[in-house]
């Protein structure tokens, strides 16, 4: 891969001298989440600018685009007109970033992720577990964690970090399915520190940690996610998390079986 958002902006094999200035990186990370469509102009400025661009931004938005030719040109040793002509090309209002199949890391992300959710979706849980494993291990961080997102960034770095989070917890509860309960306890543990209001990354923890033979930790964890939903928000938690206390509290045999064991989570 050449392209890199799923952690760190990068682009390989990258020169000493790839884009440093901030506004240039923001530029750079929009038009690769929209790799090979068109990012118009207007967004684009919104992005650097908000609501209150100066003049000169659309002059200063070409100069920045040009400067990234640059970049690519050095790094992929392409001549200033094919960057200009086929990989970083004006379109109709904007401009368009063209990457080719296995070049960006989101794309080969969005394709295991997507193989992955169609097999557990058809019930084959050990192949679907191990393609989100594989689209997971490519993130190597916070998506563009060392951009400094503008509005447009910042609500497309949102929805790729829940999307990942989603997906996630779809592999986990494919795990607990395979009774693989003892293999997840680190990597849900850790998640549930990380998320302590999510609800289903909790209800999912307090099921493995039973299965492990942990009752008193799992009862431990529903407490902790009662205690930060009361002083945070000033709630209970679900009726369906306390409904799985209950069964923890009570040992309930539905909890042994591991299709209703993750249905409550």
């Amino acid at each position: 891969m050449i392209y890199h958002v799923l952690g760190p902006l990068l682009v390989k094999p990258g020169p000493a001298d790839q884009l440093t200035a901030p506004k240039q990186r923001k530029v750079l990370a929009l038009l690769l989440l929209h790799a090979n469509l068109v990012v118009p102009v207007e967004t684009l400025i919104a992005e650097l600018w908000g609501c209150e661009p100066p003049a000169s931004a659309q002059t200063t938005l070409q100069t920045y685009i040009l400067k990234i030719r640059r970049m690519l040109g050095r790094t992929l040793s392409a001549c200033p007109e094919r960057v200009a002509n086929e990989i970083l090309v004006t379109a109709s209002g904007g401009y368009r970033l063209n990457v080719g199949p296995g070049e960006l890391d989101l794309h080969e992300y969005e394709r295991l992720a997507a193989a992955g959710r169609a097999a557990l979706a058809a019930g084959d849980d050990v192949s679907g577990s191990r393609l989100v494993r594989e689209a997971l291990a490519l993130w190597k961080g916070g998506a563009l964690v060392d951009v400094r997102p503008g509005p447009v960034l910042q609500a497309e770095v949102q929805r790729l970090e829940e999307g990942r989070l989603a997906l996630w917890r779809q592999r986990i509860e494919a795990e607990l399915r395979l009774d693989r309960h003892q293999a997840v306890l680190g990597e849900l543990g850790w998640l549930a520190a990380r998320h302590p209001l999510n609800e289903d990354l909790q209800a999912q923890y307090m099921v493995a940690l039973y299965r492990a033979g942990r009752r008193t930790d799992a009862l431990e964890a529903f407490h902790r996610l009662r205690g930060t939903l009361q002083d945070d928000l000033g709630l209970e938690p679900s009726h369906r998390v306390q409904r799985l206390q209950h069964a923890i509290l009570t040992a309930d045999p539905s909890l042994d079986d591991l299709d209703l064991a993750v249905a409550r989570a």
